[in-house]
């Protein structure tokens, strides 16, 4: 089933609902994972034709390669969280009183060319009065004695310009002075505005959406971090316990036909063997891709899991207390409602070709599902060990969590409330 996904890319909307959010979040990191892969034997595949064709005129080789950090994933840096960052209201206050300076600094510019023209034109007059009067005074008074007037003239001159320098001075520190007092009544308005804003519904709805956003950023965050070290997790500890290539090994050697999974099983009871030469004796059973009525899933579990022994207890004939037939999730839920925390059960689910095990927090319900489509049992994007059955499934989890997040231990089976059982029209 999990190998079906990732080659389809795909997921029934109805079995994603089946899945709890440690088995979706699971499952999206593998689809992920095959995105990644496919993604990279294309473009190795586009890098070797491109090898066998003459190389392009124009090529500047530039690649573009993520920043990744200790723990060998791409890094990212969240300003204002990182360590040695400003606080949030260290740079909100940083950004008003800049904002409130340059404010201040464009309206000083702007005065200081109105003054600036004002001077210009002030003392451009002055100089053009005196010249004419000079003009008309002593040239036309001395003519003999022009060099004398041109001396007093660039004296005149002189001083016009210096008078000038002064004034430009202290037109320049008074716009100075303005300037300063205009951006700390800007950076106070400012100030004022946000307070004000604060207050305001309108705002505070934004601010709530903001935080809101960033809760579900940061929950989305933690969710996949928690998945992919999960899967991780899961991972290493197949390896560890070995399980993952004993069983490769089992299954490499097992042909699982009708004739050798009766070899391989324990006895059954008298009903059972004559159930399977009746099954024997039909018509050749076909699997389709998916269940589709409650008739197909009893001849799926009649023609493929009762050889493998799927609901017994190990080593003996008996119904394992924890099996349930085809039942809904709503009514496993009801079974487990007065339960403690640990209580589960298994039932056969209407999906997927396999299980789905329902199991009771301290405070609700989980449910995971169980892939028992190839030739082992496992969880469908939890748990990557494969079990041989059902039963080495479930006593494996009893030992050990199916989750690290959850730490579910499978402590107490729910066993039947009703006469005949649930899974009596399974052994029909």
């Amino acid at each position: 089933m999990l190998q079906q996904i990732l080659r389809d890319m795909y997921i029934d909307p109805e079995l994603l609902a089946e899945l709890n959010e440690e088995q979706k979040q699971i499952l999206f990191y593998k689809m992920r994972e095959e995105q990644l892969r496919r993604w990279r034997e294309r473009e190795e595949k586009a890098r070797m034709e491109e090898g066998l064709l003459p190389p392009p005129m124009v090529s500047d080789g530039k690649r573009v390669q993520w920043l990744r950090g200790k723990d060998g994933e791409v890094w990212v840096w969240v300003m204002g969280e990182a360590p040695g960052d400003k606080p949030y209201e260290q740079i909100s206050e940083e950004l008003m009183a800049e904002r409130a300076r340059q404010q201040a600094q464009r309206e000083a510019e702007e005065l200081w060319r109105q003054k600036e023209a004002e001077i210009t034109k002030k003392f451009r007059d002055a100089m053009a009065q005196e010249k004419a009067r000079i003009v008309a005074e002593k040239w036309k008074i001395e003519m003999e004695d022009r060099k004398a007037a041109k001396l007093e003239e660039e004296k005149i001159q002189e001083e016009l310009k210096k008078r000038e320098e002064e004034e430009r001075q202290k037109g320049e520190e008074l716009i100075r002075q303005q300037e300063e007092i205009r951006a700390k009544e800007l950076y106070l308005s400012l100030k004022q505005a946000q307070q004000h804003s604060q207050h305001s519904d309108d705002d505070q709805e934004w601010e709530e959406q903001l935080r809101r956003s960033k809760a579900a950023d940061e929950e989305r965050s933690h969710q996949a971090r928690r998945a992919r070290d999960e899967y991780r997790r899961q991972s290493l500890r197949a390896i560890q316990k070995g399980r993952v290539a004993g069983l490769s090994h089992l299954f490499q050697g097992t042909n699982l036909s009708n004739d050798q999974d009766i070899k391989l099983t324990f006895p059954l009871s008298p009903v059972s063997t004559l159930l399977m030469l009746c099954l024997s004796c039909s018509s050749i059973w076909e699997r389709p891709a998916r269940p589709f009525c409650r008739d197909v899933i009893v001849r799926w579990f009649k023609e493929e899991q009762l050889p493998r022994r799927a609901g017994f207890e190990r080593n003996s004939n008996r119904i394992a207390p924890w099996f349930h037939g085809i039942i809904s999730r709503q009514e496993a839920e009801e079974l487990l409602m007065n339960k403690s925390e640990g209580a589960f059960l298994v039932r056969v689910s209407e999906k997927i070709w396999g299980y789905a095990l329902s199991y009771r927090q301290q405070n609700g319900f989980k449910h995971f599902l169980v892939d028992a489509s190839g030739d082992f049992y496992s969880f469908l994007g939890v748990d990557p060990n494969r079990h041989p059955t059902l039963t080495d499934l479930i006593d494996f989890h009893k030992e050990e969590i199916i989750t690290s997040s959850g730490g579910e231990l499978l402590l107490e089976p729910c066993g039947q409330q009703k006469n005949p059982p649930d899974y009596s029209p399974l052994f029909e």
